[in-house]
């Protein structure tokens, strides 16, 4: 049986004050799940269904471990030619930037880059949250304690989609919004829970 080839491994970027998390998500995204692939691509064969992610991707993760560091790395990836296409940012980062801070600067310098917020507490409510960082589609939240599928999951369908998208679409998705096209918080809730919710669909379906 042959299988798809090696796809390019997507590159991510973590932000957050625990190593601990760093690990945690090394070992969700970048541990060896090859022969878990090829199981699902035989049962797939096997019973005409598609495996729950496809072809499985490979993830490659850089760790910051301050906002400030993080804000760094995003603009010296873009310097190698090899921009991040997906990060994963941390609320709560004492002494420096939190990630509601950090998350701007951060599409300041890739307008195209994902963002996933983790949290764990109640320091912004999602009106605040939204209030100081907008709302686009770029936009994601992840609570803590983390579930590997919902992590695996995020981190397939972004950057899927990041990399189906064509560029002028990306740079319109940067631009920024003028306050008559952002909507209310209670919709922006919404609209977050209900993608959230459609990612979360993909393993069911």
């Amino acid at each position: 049986m042959n299988f798809p080839a090696t796809k390019p491994k997507h590159r991510i970027l973590v932000i957050d004050d625990n190593p601990a998390i760093h690990e945690d998500f090394r070992k969700i995204l970048c541990a060896d799940r090859t022969s878990t692939s090829k199981l699902e691509a035989q049962e797939a064969e096997l019973f005409g269904t598609t495996p729950p992610f496809g072809a499985q991707s490979e993830f490659e993760i850089d760790s910051a471990y301050q906002g400030e560091a993080g804000l760094a790395r995003v603009y010296h990836a873009i310097q190698e030619g090899r921009p991040y296409e997906l990060a994963f940012v941390d609320v709560r980062m004492p002494p420096g930037w939190d990630g509601i801070q950090v998350t701007p600067k951060l599409w300041v310098a890739d307008p195209s880059l994902p963002v996933v917020i983790c949290t764990a507490y109640s320091d912004y409510t999602w009106e605040e949250m939204f209030a100081r960082i907008g709302t686009s589609d770029r936009t994601f939240i992840l609570k803590k304690p983390f579930d590997r599928e919902e992590v695996l999951q995020i981190a397939h369908s972004l950057t899927a989609r990041l990399r189906s998208r064509p560029t002028e679409s990306i740079r319109q998705a940067g631009a920024a919004e003028s306050p008559a096209q952002i909507p209310s918080s209670e919709a922006m809730s919404r609209r977050l829970r209900e993608e959230m919710a459609d990612l979360k669909q993909i393993k069911r379906d």
